[in-house]
């Protein structure tokens, strides 16, 4: 792999992680756009690349939240009156995180392809314009249920669909409960986190076992460091313009990239 495509590649993984556009979705596509057939592109050791970048991103710039959860996680515990928001993000990472241990194999065999991920992203853009038109938009972090957190939870296992977008159709359900759009985002930070970090860990096991390819470090490095820093960009970015703004834009792009990748399949490109 060459140092630009690391460096695309990881930019790519940054942008689309945490906008509601599936990072999945345009990890496949832009390979496959590009011609790129350099097996390190989906090596397992790239991947870990670039979703422990994006994971430093997320523990970064919310550290202030986590340490905030982590001390009304330990009074909740203990009795003590507590905002109950932490046992929440624990409750609504199980139904994707089990979800995820069973099918992530199969689905990634499966599941990536061109037809899969144009009609999820077009189906989820669909969904979340009923959602903007639908939801009352009245709660924010301090007034949602846990019936809101669980059902955010079972909507982020259908993430494993490429095409479907993690924080697409977890700020989807989010709406639908009547969350406002920039807590609904955020929240949908704090679910992921825990899954990414796991994902990263029991991969990085595997590759420490294996170690880098040989001159595969640079790109490994490259990975890490772009998807993180785009990552920041991107999670700023997103919180600050649904404070303002509905989702339609990524409704639109969603349409248009999944009739684009339609139209390209079915014309044989690539």
């Amino acid at each position: 792999m060459s140092l630009l495509q690391a460096i695309i590649l990881g930019a790519v993984q940054g942008l689309t992680e945490f906008l509601p556009v599936s990072s999945t979705a345009h990890l496949v596509l832009v390979p496959w756009l590009f011609g790129w057939n350099d097996p390190f592109l989906n090596s397992l050791t790239f991947d870990v690349a670039l979703h422990l970048g994006t994971l430093v991103a997320l523990l970064i710039y919310f550290r202030q939240d986590w340490i905030d959860l982590a001390k009304s996680a330990v009074d909740y515990v203990r009795g003590k009156k507590a905002d109950p928001l932490a046992m929440y993000v624990v409750l609504a990472t199980i139904p994707a995180g089990i979800l995820g241990l069973l099918f992530e194999k199969n689905v990634e065999t499966k599941l990536r392809d061109p037809r899969v991920i144009s009609i999820s992203l077009i189906v989820l853009a669909l969904v979340l314009v009923f959602a903007e038109l639908k939801g009352g938009r009245e709660k924010d972090l301090r007034h949602i249920s846990l019936s809101d957190a669980l059902t955010v939870g079972f909507a982020q296992a259908l993430a494993l669909v490429p095409g479907v977008s993690r924080s697409g159709v977890t700020i989807t359900a989010a709406l639908f409960r009547g969350i406002k759009r920039d807590a609904s985002a955020r929240f949908s930070f704090y679910l992921s986190t825990p899954l990414i970090g796991g994902a990263v860990a029991k991969k990085l096991l595997d590759v420490a076992k294996e170690g880098l390819p040989s001159g595969e470090t640079g790109s490994f490095i490259a990975g890490i460091l772009v998807s993180g820093i785009v990552g920041y960009a991107s999670i700023k970015f997103l919180l600050r313009y649904l404070q303002t703004h509905n989702t339609f834009l990524f409704v639109y792009y969603r349409i248009a990239l999944g009739i684009v990748v339609y139209l390209a399949f079915w014309s044989g490109f690539r």
